[in-house]
């Protein structure tokens, strides 16, 4: 799978969280990332019915609050 850079907008805080996690929870978030955005193109319904789905899947595969907050809070 090529790859490619984007430049998003977003909240200073939240850019100051993703640019000090660990390369690893960076790889991770970009995973994350690129299934929302192909789930959003493939999907028939508004984002945000959409993000709830996404979340639902997530969370039956094991990332809960707690993971997904040490990897949004890690330094």
């Amino acid at each position: 799978m090529t790859t490619a850079t984007i430049n998003m907008k977003l909240d200073a805080d939240t850019a100051n969280i993703f640019m000090k996690a660990p390369i690893e929870d960076r790889n991770k978030l970009c995973v994350l990332w690129s299934v929302l955005l192909r789930e959003y193109k493939a999907a028939s319904m508004p984002l945000s019915k959409l993000m709830d789905q996404v979340g639902a899947r997530a969370k039956a595969r094991g990332l809960n609050a707690d993971k997904l907050g040490s990897i949004l809070d890690a330094e």
